[in-house]
């Protein structure tokens, strides 16, 4: 049974989030503040938790950060901010998704299962999303068996949104992952590669998703 960490203010929205989650087999705990929320998590070991920003006495992205200290567990934010900067400091301090509310009870569930998904470790010399596999040792990616010939500056790219399959990257995330120490502005230079790739890899496999202002998610055929 996957166990669930609700850390909402909102006593309602708790109820209720342990209404759908427990209707799919979730076992939840739930905490009404940040400091509560991490003595939870450390104390429960869960396997997603779901994180309210609007907090009272430590706010959600000081919890996320604290929580990055020594956890890797997946975050689901839920709020009420919908900005697009507000998207991108939770993304960047390490949350895997965001979800505005109100939000429908489908959504929440379908973003719930992306971010657990477990496709791969750093270990494993191969990454496959859908019909997509990348050959890490060799630098190779190949589509429905079939090779695609990408520059190492695609082969870059497509590593990280695959390593993150299902998640938004943000583009300075992805700046700083495929072109580590460059000073000159590379968002141009991130659009005309994500092109080359959409391109390349078609309508039959993983889809390049653009979130506007934000970044981009890698998502399987058929899960946009």
């Amino acid at each position: 049974m996957s166990k669930a960490l609700i850390i909402d203010d909102e006593q309602q929205m708790r109820r209720l989030l342990r209404m759908v989650l427990e209707s799919r087999g979730y076992e939840i705990y739930e905490a009404a503040d940040g400091p509560l929320g991490l003595q939870e998590a450390a104390f429960h070991r869960p396997d997603v938790i779901l994180l309210d920003l609007g907090l009272p006495s430590m706010s959600g992205i000081e919890v996320l950060k604290r929580l990055r200290e020594w956890s890797d567990v997946p975050v689901l934010i839920l709020s009420v901010r919908d900005q697009e900067n507000v998207k991108v400091e939770a993304l960047e301090c390490g949350a895997d998704d965001y979800v505005t509310k109100p939000f429908g009870t489908a959504e929440l569930l379908a973003r719930l299962t992306v971010i657990q998904r477990r496709r791969f470790t750093r270990q494993n010399p191969e990454i496959i999303v859908g019909k997509l596999r990348l050959d890490l040792l060799h630098h190779e990616a190949s589509l429905n068996a079939e090779q695609v010939k990408l520059t190492p500056t695609e082969f870059a790219l497509i590593k990280v949104l695959a390593e993150h399959a299902g998640r938004i990257v943000t583009q300075n995330q992805i700046v700083r992952l495929v072109w580590p120490g460059q000073q000159t502005d590379q968002s141009e230079g991130l659009r005309v590669h994500i092109n080359h790739l959409r391109k390349k890899i078609g309508a039959s496999g993983p889809q390049i998703i653009n979130e506007p202002g934000i970044g981009y998610r890698l998502e399987s055929e058929g899960e946009g």
